[in-house]
């Protein structure tokens, strides 16, 4: 990026300590495409060099100060001039002065605060990005360069299965049973529905993947519900005494993990939904939040104490602790 000015101009570059060897994640944009950033995890140090390359060799840049901040945002798609901070840091690059040759700047942010999953969705983005600016009278010069955050969690001791029913009166009595309520983004849901009663002719039946996404509080809440996946269950009638086994592949779609309050701005959850139709086009549903978390598949020593500070963020994660201590023991080992 280059503004020009008069006689001189600048291009910024930011370029990561550990670009070369660092994963990537893909992660959708606005518009729908998906591209690939840097992963990082909360606790990471950020570190890089900041390139200021002169358009015009021989020709000095008048600047207020370099400096390089690493933001994390909360931008809601109906408030689009307002951004909320809930990370900001600056490091000063260069005091006010000149630049009369090309230069290039050290930064470390250590062990950043990375608190919430990075996410963009129908009407909400979190992102977090670094932004070098060449501050100037007139035209400041900056870059931004976008990272991705994924954060991680342990398995959750308190995992119950779902029991459910769903009856009308003299007419249909079904149940159905899933093997927990809690399910990492690449697990299998697994269950039973039971057909106890059955003296309507039912003709289909499905369980959908709905995730809602709530935004706003107070007057301005908006809710948006999208269906993730549809899984047909049987197409027919059941009769009474009958059980149909269900397995649904999550690694499939593109799901999140559960994000409950995020900074009091917005809400991401996840539904199973039975849906059974009869024969005259009545549909009966029965709705079941569900928790989806991200499980740590990271291996390197250096990751793990980071993975168990991120796990203590999952709510309902009793195993956070015991993680903290593993983590401690393997670092010192």
């Amino acid at each position: 990026m280059s503004f020009f000015s008069f006689g001189q101009s600048a291009e910024i570059d930011v370029v990561l300590n550990d670009a070369e060897t660092r994963k990537k994640a893909e992660h959708k944009s606005e518009d729908g495409k998906k591209d690939k950033y840097f992963l990082f995890y909360d606790g990471e140090t950020v570190s890089g060099k900041v390139n200021v390359t002169l358009k015009n060799p021989g020709k000095r840049l008048e600047h207020q100060g370099i400096k390089i901040e690493f933001v994390g945002q909360i931008e809601l798609y109906y408030d689009r001039g307002n951004h909320h901070e809930f990370v900001s840091l600056v490091k000063d690059l260069a005091r006010p002065g000149e630049i009369t040759q090309s230069q290039t700047f050290d930064f470390e942010f250590t062990h950043v605060e990375k608190p919430y999953e990075s996410y963009t969705g129908q009407n909400v983005k979190l992102r977090y990005f670094l932004r070098a600016t060449v501050v100037r009278r007139l035209n400041d010069i900056s870059k931004e360069l976008d990272i991705v955050v994924h954060t991680l969690s342990t398995y959750p001791e308190l995992n119950s299965s779902i029991k459910m029913e769903v009856g009308i009166e003299d007419c249909l009595h079904i149940e159905f049973e899933y093997n927990k309520s809690k399910y990492h983004l690449k697990d299998v849901i697994v269950g039973k529905i039971y057909f106890l009663l059955v003296r309507i002719k039912i003709k289909h039946m499905e369980i959908d993947i709905i995730k809602r996404e709530t935004t706003g509080t107070g007057p301005s809440v908006y809710h948006e519900n999208d269906t993730i996946a549809k899984y047909e269950i049987m197409d027919g009638a059941p009769v009474r005494g009958e059980s149909i086994p269900i397995r649904l592949f999550l690694a499939g779609y593109d799901l999140t993990p559960t994000m409950r309050d995020i900074n009091k701005k917005f809400s991401v959850r996840y539904y199973l939904n039975l849906v059974l139709i009869d024969e005259e086009e009545r549909r009966y549903f029965k709705q079941q939040e569900i928790t989806l978390w991200r499980k740590g598949d990271v291996v390197r020593k250096s990751m793990s104490h980071q993975a168990a500070i991120a796990s203590q963020r999952f709510e309902g994660s009793a195993a956070s602790e015991s993680a903290l201590e593993q983590a401690a023991k393997e670092e010192s080992g």
